[in-house]
């Protein structure tokens, strides 16, 4: 995990180092670069794979090639294998991707099973900027005529490049165009190679599981069940890939007590002990529910109890931290900016349950509104759902624990368990005739999650942490600040209509730093604020 910056034709390295520095906090371990003809790699490093030898930008053997790298490639031992004639410089993970799109070219890009973000150039001209497919880590770029601009955050880009900035699509590889040949657009020289081309590798979620499968029986069997099981453990596992402390959010609820269930099973193996971490107000049913979980798998436990000052604070900085103005979303920031502050002194790497919900049909509202009641219905919901991802919750998810240097991953989402989980029958997922939500979820984990947080229902936070009064407060507090209370909505230029006093008290927040982004071609938000 870190931070990356790239350009691609009329190089300023100038602007390029003020955009490397604009994102230090994701990767302080330390930083590098390297500049080209027609080409400027940055890189912000979290140590995490190859702690002493995974320095970036990395080179090939005759340093004519090198990228910088953002994320994990969890199948990196695998792709080695098959690299057999090549001399790899470092153990990272970053490199055995590198190798193998210089062998093969970007479509070996579908091979590559991880979080990524990519950047590569070559002294001939050449170049790949890729972003996985479902969009776990995050990439935007800037075109502006000469140049083309890329890095992790918004926050990277200069004040004037602004609305220019767009969200790279997730599944997407771009190449830039060589100087000596006009474009499509027929722009030559540094232009044709800033236009450059760009087409999709691979999509969030596989075209054989995007259709529903109607259920071969009313329910299922132990062999669904093993098969989930199975699945899920296999990618914890596969997470849990590192060189140094990985430990688990704990947030009192099924999904995270899951990967917790199973990492501690992988840290007891070798003769470790998980750390795990929780928040909440002292004796809340959340902060209650995830000691338990703890105990059961005696993990080595941490809590924040946070002061109604805490609150604040997080709440404060939790808009610039996420770079964004739903109020979903922003709440939601709080309880993740608590959290790493405190794990980041103790792990390098925490698992979460992001994206349990979106397999499963974990939300509430998805079994009352009469409209997902069929199984096709409900399976198009739950795409969407995960397509959308990308600039909701995970993009909550990077920007609060990276704000620490922290690294989130996120097992639900692996390729293989999103293959296997859509594959189930969507009619299986739905609630009725004696069934709860996430019901399949909750027998597969039966015999590995204390029977009270198997069957606990899902709370928001603010609900069950204790805090929802003190955040309600702060919330009235944020309006009267803002000026937001009964005021007329600001008019975003290029975003969407604001919906409530609370999102134009956070919209004023992110428009003092973000004045130029334009929010329809970076953002997403929820139905409802």
């Amino acid at each position: 995990m870190c931070g990356i910056v790239a350009a691609y034709g009329d190089i300023d390295p100038d602007k390029c180092e003020r955009m490397l520095a604009r994102i230090n906090h994701r990767g302080p371990d330390d930083s590098g670069r390297v500049q080209l003809e027609r080409a400027w790699l940055g890189h912000q490093r979290l140590s995490i794979m190859d702690v002493t030898g995974g320095k970036q930008p990395i080179a090939d053997e005759t340093e004519s090639a090198y990228v910088v790298g953002n994320g994990e490639i969890y199948n990196h031992e695998d792709i080695r294998d098959t690299l057999s004639e090549v001399r790899f410089a470092t153990d990272s993970d970053t490199e055995s991707a590198f190798r193998l799109v210089l062998r093969d070219g970007s479509a070996a890009l579908y091979e590559v099973r991880g979080m990524f973000a990519l950047a590569m150039a070559h002294t001939d001209g050449h170049g790949v900027v890729a972003r996985d497919p479902i969009g776990i880590k995050p990439l935007y770029w800037a075109r502006l005529g000469g140049v083309t601009l890329f890095a992790s955050e918004l926050r990277a880009f200069d004040e004037e490049d602004q609305p220019k900035v767009e969200a790279f699509p997730p599944g997407y590889v771009w190449s830039p165009g060589l100087p000596g040949a006009a474009g499509a657009s027929g722009a030559t020289g540094m232009a044709h190679v800033a236009d450059g081309s760009m087409v999709r590798f691979a999509d969030a979620v596989p075209v054989q599981v995007r259709p529903a499968r109607y259920a071969p029986d009313k329910s299922w069997d132990e062999a669904v069940l093993s098969q989930v099981r199975m699945v899920l453990s296999d990618s914890v596992r596969r997470h849990m890939m590192s060189d140094v402390p990985v430990g688990v959010f704990l947030s009192g609820g099924l999904d995270s007590a899951i990967v917790a269930a199973v990492a501690a099973k992988v840290a007891d193996a070798k003769g470790e002990r998980l750390p795990t971490f929780a928040v909440g107000t002292e004796g809340s049913a959340d902060l209650l529910a995830a000691r338990a979980v703890a105990e059961y798998l005696g993990t080595e436990h941490h809590e924040i109890i946070p002061t109604a000052e805490d609150l604040e604070e997080a709440l404060d900085e939790a808009v610039t931290v996420i770079e964004h103005f739903d109020p979903a979303l922003v709440r939601s920031a709080v309880p993740n900016l608590l959290l790493a502050r405190e794990a980041v002194k103790h792990v390098k790497v925490v698992l979460t349950g992001e994206g349990a919900d979106e397999l499963f049909a974990g939300y509430s509202y998805v079994h009352e509104d009469p409209a997902f009641s069929t199984p096709d219905a409900l399976q198009a919901e739950l795409v969407r759902s995960i397509e959308t991802l990308h600039e909701l919750n995970l993009q909550r998810c990077d920007r609060t624990t990276m704000n620490y240097g922290l690294e989130a991953r996120v097992p639900f989402l692996d390729a293989t368990v999103m293959e296997e989980m859509l594959a189930i029958p969507a009619e299986w997922k739905l609630m009725g005739e004696g069934r709860t939500e996430k019901q399949l979820l909750r027998e597969a984990f039966q015999d590995m999650v204390l029977d009270d947080i198997l069957w606990r229902g899902k709370e928001q936070f603010g609900d069950g942490s204790g805090a929802g009064e003190v955040l309600a407060e702060l919330v009235e507090k944020e309006k009267a600040k803002e000026g937001a209370q009964g005021a007329e909505a600001p008019v975003v230029e290029d975003g969407w209509d604001l919906r409530s006093d609370e999102e134009i008290a956070y919209y004023r927040t992110w428009f003092r730093t973000f004045s130029g982004v334009k929010p329809n071609q970076t953002l997403g938000a929820f139905a409802t604020a």
